[in-house]
Order: C-alpha cells, then sequence, then structure tokens
C-alpha cells in the first residue's frame, strides 16, 4: 500500500512503498501536460487509470505531478478531491530541454486560438437580414414595457 497506515493496538506507522513510473509513460505524462498547459487529478492513489490518460494509472499521474510541483514548475490547486495543476514559465522551459522542443512551440493555454470565420461574422449577417444580431432593442422598441406609460405614474399614485 502507498502511504497508507496501519494501527496496531494505539500505535501506527506507514508502509511506503516505492512507484516506478515507466520511461513511456513519464514522456506522456509530460507531452500532455507541456500540450495543455494543465492538468486535472483525481486524489485516488488506487484508479485504475487517469480520466484524460487512460493507458497509464492515475498514481503515476499524481506522482509526475507532485515532483513537478514541489520544483515550482506547475503550481497547484486542490479543491474537493481533485488536483489542478497548472504549468509555469520555468515549468514550461524545463519541459522544452527535456522534451527536446524548439523554443516557438508553446502549450495551448498560451496560444490565441483563431478563428475561420471573422469575428462579426454572424451579427453582420443578422443585422443584413433584418435582425439585430442579437444586440439593442431591435424593432420591439418601447413594447412590453408599458408603451408610452412606461416612467408615468411610478410612485406617485396614478
Amino acid at each position: 500500500r502507498v502511504g497508507s497506515s496501519r494501527t496496531t493496538q494505539g500505535t501506527s506507522h506507514f508502509v511506503h512503498t516505492m512507484v516506478l513510473i515507466s520511461k513511456a509513460n513519464r514522456r506522456a505524462i509530460l507531452e500532455h501536460v507541456f500540450k495543455e498547459g494543465v492538468i486535472v487529478v483525481k486524489n485516488d492513489g488506487r484508479a485504475s487509470r487517469h480520466n484524460e490518460l487512460e493507458d497509464i494509472p492515475n498514481l503515476h499521474v499524481m506522482m509526475v505531478c507532485k515532483s513537478l510541483a514541489s520544483r515550482a514548475y506547475l503550481s497547484e490547486k486542490f479543491n474537493w478531491q481533485w488536483h489542478y495543476y497548472f504549468l509555469t514559465n520555468e515549468g514550461i522551459e524545463y519541459l522544452r530541454e527535456v522534451l527536446h522542443l524548439p523554443p516557438q512551440v508553446f502549450p495551448q493555454t498560451l496560444t490565441k486560438q483563431r478563428s475561420t470565420r471573422p469575428a462579426l461574422a454572424g451579427a453582420d449577417a443578422a443585422a443584413a437580414a433584418g435582425g439585430d444580431g442579437g444586440w439593442g432593442k431591435g424593432k420591439g422598441k418601447g413594447k412590453g414595457w408599458g408603451g408610452d406609460s412606461y416612467g408615468k405614474g411610478y410612485g406617485k399614485g396614478e
């Protein structure tokens, strides 16, 4: 058992076993962390697989991320039995060295997403078709709010 405690008549002691992670698993974890820039790990060392990396045990992902976080290559947030790890600038440099990546490659969290269509194409097309593109009051101006009497008599007892 990893980090489990046994109690025998009032005394407790921890039984630690070494977690050996293959180079292939370690590399797959590091590549995933670099590619995404973030990783989420359930705090369950007994889980048979990680939720994103299906071929790798969750314990291996936990240990690699814990190691990177202890060296300040990942920042960690823990909430509701889940570890949220975020790649730091030092971590980006470290993983570039370890994975032999060129300096122009960045994680997805730092790259800007490019759209295949212009940014306001949807709103412009709706406006050209006579709509308001989802903005403003449009053709229904004044309707549904009391018409001309909106504001009249408010608070005056009329």
